[in-house]
């Protein structure tokens, strides 16, 4: 029995500094290490990344009562968990033409089924990423209603930004810092920065 040997790119650090996703990202080295584990360390691996799994209710309840909150207090065009979902039609692969991986551990025969991609690559990674984004999306702009106080990641909120904060519609906004007051992440009418 022959068996195929694929050869992995070798990966050599820059001395340059290579330009970024984002301004503030910085790249995960995980491909070169990955290569030097073994398959007895991966297969212990995957229960922590399916075990989230059981989490995602509470998650999901969670973003839910933070929706509901907002709305409550007034809240307009708040996205929903759907406008942070790709398309359906957006994913690349389909059923009948879904990658497996074949140059995988022979234990691992789920691997090389199109059933298993199919489901981490369009259902349980999408749906993940979307639901801790619509979240995170969400508690910024409680953040951002309640607490218009700035701090190193509040430039990170923007994602979440609101017409006027609870201070600024009150009398109570200039006990505010005047950066707080003209942030324009929670003030519409501040210039931008």
């Amino acid at each position: 029995m022959n068996e195929v040997t694929i050869a992995r790119p070798v990966i050599e650090r820059e001395s340059t500094p290579s330009p970024k996703a984002c301004h503030s990202c910085a790249r995960i080295d995980i491909g070169v290490p990955y290569g030097k584990i073994s398959p007895w360390r991966v297969f212990l691996g995957l229960p922590f990344v399916y075990l989230p799994i059981l989490a995602m209710p509470f998650i999901l309840l969670g973003g839910l009562l933070v929706y509901i909150h907002l709305r409550m207090m007034g809240a307009r065009n708040l996205k929903t968990l759907r406008d942070f979902l790709p398309a359906r039609d957006s994913h690349r692969y389909r059923y009948k033409t879904q990658i497996v991986k074949n140059d995988i551990h022979p234990l691992a025969r789920w691997a090389r089924t199109r059933a298993y991609w199919l489901f981490n690559c369009t259902l349980y990674c999408p749906f993940s990423v979307a639901t801790l984004e619509w979240t995170t999306y969400l508690t910024k702009a409680v953040e951002n209603w309640w607490c218009p106080f700035g701090h190193a990641h509040k430039p990170n909120y923007v994602g979440s930004a609101i017409d006027y904060s609870f201070w600024h519609v009150s009398q109570d906004v200039v006990q505010l810092h005047p950066d707080d007051r003209a942030d324009p992440i929670w003030n519409r009418d501040a210039a931008p920065r």
